[in-house]
């Protein structure tokens, strides 16, 4: 028996879900502030930052974003990838790094053990052509300890060489938290930054076409009116918009409607399906004008 998803997206004409939350860099939107934020993550990695700093709220869209940077890097660089950073202590974070990098550590390996086998891989590294980055996704769960330890390990160097580069995604408490006095250090070393805001109305409509199209239907399922609908209800945030449209979707095929306007987004904001909270809203504080957020 077809399940309602598959009858949904053969009613609607879609090959796919055009609005999973799953990070996706095939249905990557490439809206204005998005553009801002990976051209600060390729800037970062092209001049050798020894720290990129991508901040944003949410379902911003930060990991769909790092993931499509990744696929897009070249065989010279070296990817280190911890994906939760979640109570990393000195030594289990090296290790952790370590771990990342593919490099083997024993069980009673002491700091200072972990610490010159970590900086003889980057020697190693540097010798064959080969750059080191270390990307920290929800680096905002990191405490300052954490922080200034890797700030330590950006400090290896050969001649005017840095052998490391940190690449750090997280939530806004990460910015905040490394603008604090006691890590000024830390945020001289953050040379390039991005702080990814909420999706403005006429973007929402667009990314919600750009999905559509890439799963195989048109563009126009979604009305103008419910587009609209869909931003004030949302923020604009990404990951709040693809769950009201994709439940929109599934009211939407139950009324037999060929199209989405802002009657069916209303009924599912009525029934309570949706969960989708405020978005808190807050200044943009950047560490240096490279980039500015619109």
């Amino acid at each position: 028996m077809a399940s309602t998803i598959e009858i949904y997206t053969d009613h609607f004409g879609l090959r796919e879900r055009p609005f999973s939350l799953v990070p996706d860099p095939g249905f990557l939107f490439w809206g204005p502030a998005h553009k801002r934020a990976f051209a600060i993550l390729e800037y970062g990695i092209m001049t050798r930052a020894p720290i990129t700093l991508i901040t944003g709220e949410i379902g911003s869209g930060k990991t769909t974003l790092l993931h499509h940077m990744l696929q897009s890097l070249e065989d010279d660089v070296r990817i280190g990838l911890i994906a939760n950073t979640q109570g990393r202590e000195r030594g289990e974070l090296l290790r952790w790094v370590m771990s990342s990098l593919d490099q083997p550590t024993r069980a009673d390996d002491s700091y200072v053990d972990l610490f010159e086998k970590f900086q003889t891989f980057l020697i190693d590294e540097y010798a064959q052509g080969r750059r080191v980055v270390l990307v920290l996704d929800e680096a905002q769960n990191l405490n300052r300890d954490s922080l200034e330890e890797l700030r330590m390990l950006t400090n290896i160097n050969a001649n005017k060489d840095e052998l490391l580069q940190l690449v750090l995604v997280g939530q806004p408490e990460l910015r905040d938290m490394v603008l604090a006095p006691d890590l000024r250090q830390f945020a001289q070393r953050v040379t390039a930054n991005f702080h990814l805001t909420a999706m403005d109305g006429p973007t929402v409509a667009a990314y919600i076409g750009h999905r559509l199209e890439v799963a195989g239907g048109s563009p126009d399922i979604f009305t103008p009116e419910a587009c609209a609908l869909v931003h004030e209800r949302t923020g604009g945030v990404p990951r709040l918009v693809n769950q009201l449209c994709d439940l929109s979707l599934v009211y939407g095929f139950l009324d037999d409607a060929t199209r989405i306007g802002p009657q069916i987004v209303q009924q599912v904001l009525d029934d309570g399906v949706f969960f989708g909270g405020g978005v808190r809203p807050e200044p943009v504080r950047l560490l240096n004008p490279i980039a500015r957020a619109t």
